[in-house]
């Protein structure tokens, strides 16, 4: 029996703003450690016995980021699947088993939700264990949380008869209860909170699918007989993939088969759904304090409190949350946190960019951050990684001024290339073709000064790029 983890990497996290927004969201972050939580998700498979390297499905949109942070790993995914649009988690998971049938037809899967957090590992691998053996008897597994509080925000599984390797079949699925049944469910040891996180072999899983939603079952594999290799990616037929109805792997599936099983876990987890649930599994000092960041308290306790880019000092505040980055604080009690949702809609409705996109932003080659900008002006700082370019480009609209600040730059402009070193710097007029690169091995750090009648991201005429973008 060969493993091979299904890692899904979408999902906006909302409910983390300021630091989650639609262009980084929440499992793209170091929120519990010095590594993102996409990346703690991939290096907890790795202890299991029999485990391939990933296959991970992301968007378009976040597929440099996703590629870089397993980079930064130094783990070869085993495929890296994007989808042209969502579809929910039976179409991904759907269109994973496929792609793992034609490497290793006796695959099994083990699904896992890229942003969820679990303390205790090793706990965890040896449920995954006594889950694949359940699934080599045919059965599609889930992993059911021991509750811990009478939560609202989870859908529950109630147990049945008794199965090998400590598992259990599925009596039924039940969803979101109100306060009162919640009570009663969390404390009755048959009912489990429904964590997300599956064990199947891929042939089982798409005959169930085939069974029970053919339509994700026939648009997936045709997406998948389409789809066609982009530098590390395989990307999924667009016009197939959109043909797949859009539904949650429990609806389609797990709430319809009579081969569903639970193995009950108790392994520190959570989804990481709230800063109220930061706070929770975070480390509290003596005050009830979880603090991240240049921070200062006084006379503070059981608050959250994050600095990103600068010092943040509390006086006389309890069950507070505050997150501060480069370009947005937010304040709130601590038992309303998840009600930030309604200040990303707030911002949405305004256009305002605070909502989706960071003051720093990532790209393939590197990031840039804004440090100022007005009428007919803005100035960035820019990194460029080692080896790495930015595309052969043109502006319509602005010119731009380049001061290296450290590292070596080659830059092409016009007809010219030339190198420039720490506190050199060169002009690029509107409309000359330019590109900038990192030929050295450590990052190069500059400063774009930008001057033009509109300097918005969409004035970039692509000639010529590495990372295949239009």
């Amino acid at each position: 029996m060969t493993l091979y983890p299904v890692i899904l990497c979408g999902g906006a996290g909302t409910r983390l703003w300021p630091m989650s927004r639609r262009q980084l969201p929440k499992q793209f972050l170091p929120l519990l450690s010095a590594h993102s939580m996409l990346q703690e998700t991939v290096e907890r498979t790795q202890g299991i016995a029999e485990v391939r390297p990933p296959i991970l499905v992301s968007g378009e949109e976040h597929r440099f980021l996703v590629a870089e942070q397993l980079r930064e790993l130094a783990i070869t995914p085993t495929l890296h699947l994007l989808e042209p649009i969502a579809r929910n988690t039976a179409p991904a998971i759907a269109a994973a088993a496929w792609a793992a049938l034609a490497i290793d037809p006796q695959a099994t899967l083990l699904v896992l939700p890229s942003d969820h957090a679990i303390g205790k590992v090793d706990v965890f691998s040896a449920a995954v264990t006594r889950a694949a053996a359940l699934a080599q008897d045919g059965m599609l597994v889930t992993f059911g949380i021991k509750p811990t509080e009478p939560a609202t925000g989870y859908g529950y599984i109630e147990r049945g008869d008794a199965l090998s390797a400590g598992g259990y079949r599925v009596s039924r699925f039940i969803e979101k209860p109100d306060l009162e049944r919640a009570q009663v469910l969390a404390s009755d040891p048959r009912y489990a909170w429904n964590s997300g996180m599956f064990v199947f072999r891929a042939d089982r899983l798409l005959a169930e699918i085939e069974r029970h939603c053919p339509a994700i079952h026939g648009a997936t594999r045709d997406a998948i007989a389409a789809a066609r290799k982009d530098l590390d990616f395989c990307r999924l037929d667009p016009q197939a993939f959109a043909a797949s109805p859009a539904d949650s792997i429990d609806y389609a599936v797990m709430e319809k088969t009579d081969r569903a099983a639970v193995i009950p876990l108790d392994p520190g987890w959570s989804d990481v759904g709230s800063w109220s649930q930061l706070w929770q599994i975070g480390t509290q000092d003596e005050a009830g304090n979880v603090l991240r960041g240049d921070v200062i308290t006084h006379d503070t306790r059981n608050s959250y409190v994050r600095a990103e880019s600068r010092l943040v000092a509390t006086v006389g505040i309890d069950d507070v949350v505050i997150v501060e980055t480069a370009d947005a604080v937010l304040v709130a009690r601590r038992d309303r946190a998840q009600e930030v949702k309604a200040i990303v809609e707030a911002l949405q409705a305004e256009g305002r960019s605070e909502g989706s996109v960071h003051a720093r932003v990532y790209r393939p080659w590197g990031y840039y951050e804004g440090i100022d900008a007005a009428e007919r002006f803005q100035v960035k700082r820019i990194m460029v990684k080692p080896g790495h370019a930015l595309s052969l480009q043109m502006h319509h609209h602005r010119a731009e001024h380049w001061i290296v600040v450290s590292g070596t730059a080659r830059v092409t402009r016009g007809d010219e290339v030339i190198l420039l070193t720490e506190d050199q710097s060169t002009y690029i007029p509107l409309g000359t073709t330019h590109r900038l690169e990192n030929p050295g091995r450590l990052p190069l750090y500059l400063i774009e000064v930008q001057s033009g009648s509109y300097l918005g991201e969409d004035d970039i005429v692509r000639l010529e790029d590495n990372y295949g973008r239009g």
